[in-house]
């Protein structure tokens, strides 16, 4: 399938209802309604709060893919993109249908729905679910790995987002989508099961450097078997890490959810037409390893603050959770001479003071919706 043809795809399955960043079990249960209609549609668990967590099971073919999205509650941008592939599988004259023949996927798209609700990371007993595999104390965790053992998955989808800190290596390019085929021993050898890993996201990346050029990275693959993709790929399940990252001006991920989608198609697509054995691996060590060298703003060349010396200012936006909107809420958190460091948007002070908006010099931890420079009140905030 051409680049193409899966923009045509995604552009007529796209789920309208879902937009933004804060996505919950009450955004996707009336979706769920509708592809129960022809998917099995199942409940199976609930969460700390007594939040229901569901399964959707799509296909009838031999090579099993289990999927499972928002294991982080504030990371949702996969999630978004998995209801736009089930659309794309739910009209009988989809081409695409004879994947379906190949494949049986079990997705769940909301592991931990408490913390989808509160927009945070962790659960409702603040336990980190991706810290959590081996000692299994969480509801959650025990939800996900019952369903990966009666299941019994050919391949595993780790869904994740990532924020926007990150570069695709030492660079000035963000890491809009990164992936990793984690390590299965304290080694990180490359086993066999892990180049399976790392074929699928070759392609994948293949795919994505004609949308998004050199905006592709990789994670650094440290073992942590506490972690849920280190447990199951040393269970010999080859498991794809997805990271959902940042693109210019997109705060709200949604040409990233498209770079998802189509990582998905691509994927499945070349698993349902391939004996993988990781003998093609190779071009997943050409990608770059992930690095932090961004900030959401940077202002260079500030005055007033180091003797005659100039220094950088540079603020993070906080994702805050107000009235079921996410607001950001830029945080000074620099105030040096930023090498190596990029703002995602940045300004010239030219050697003129920057004050805060209430007319003093910015300090570390200040919140500012906005800046003054040369009497000009300059906007952070994403619009």
């Amino acid at each position: 399938m051409q680049i193409e043809d899966i923009k045509i795809l995604f552009k007529n399955n796209k789920e309208e209802a879902l937009f933004g960043r804060y996505i919950t079990n009450n955004n996707i249960e009336p979706l769920l309604d509708k592809l129960a209609q022809k998917f099995t549609v199942e409940t199976i668990g609930y969460s700390v709060l007594n939040n229901p967590i569901y399964g959707v099971k799509i296909g009838s073919g031999d090579k099993r893919i289990l999927m499972w999205s928002q294991m982080h509650g504030n990371e949702s941008t996969t999630t978004k993109a998995l209801f736009d592939l089930f659309n794309s599988f739910f009209d009988d004259k989809n081409y695409l249908n004879p994947i379906l023949q190949a494949y049986t996927l079990y997705v769940i798209p909301i592991l931990n729905p408490d913390g989808a609700q509160a927009y945070t990371r962790i659960n409702a007993n603040e336990v980190d679910l991706n810290r959590d595999a081996q000692n299994l104390t969480q509801p959650e965790s025990l939800v996900l790995r019952k369903t990966f053992e009666s299941f019994k998955p050919h391949f595993c989808y780790n869904l994740h987002g990532q924020r926007t800190i990150f570069s695709a290596g030492n660079t000035n390019k963000s890491a809009t989508v990164s992936f990793l085929s984690p390590a299965q021993d304290e080694a990180c050898t490359v086993t066999p099961n892990r180049m399976v890993a790392m074929e699928v996201i070759g392609v994948m990346n293949d795919v994505l450097q004609n949308l998004i050029p050199n905006q592709v990275g990789v994670y650094d693959d440290a073992f942590n078997i506490n972690c849920i993709g280190d447990t199951f790929q040393s269970q010999n399940v080859p498991t794809i890490l997805f990271e959902a990252g940042h693109f210019e001006g997109d705060y709200d991920r949604e040409y990233t959810r498209e770079l998802i989608y189509t990582s998905y198609i691509s994927s499945l697509i070349y698993i349902s037409g391939h004996d993988i054995d990781g003998k093609n691996s190779h071009s997943y060590f050409d990608i770059p390893e992930n690095e932090k060298n961004f900030l959401d703003v940077v202002i260079r060349n500030v005055g007033g603050y180091s003797n005659d010396s100039l220094v950088d200012i540079g603020i993070q936006f906080k994702e805050t959770l107000v009235g079921g909107n996410i607001e950001f809420v830029p945080i000074v958190e620099k105030i040096e001479v930023l090498v190596g460091v990029y703002g995602h948007k940045e300004f010239d002070a030219a050697g003129e003071k920057v004050l805060g908006d209430d007319g003093k010099k910015l300090t570390i931890n200040n919140e500012n919706d906005f800046v003054i420079l040369k009497n000009e009140k300059i906007a952070l905030i994403p619009k």
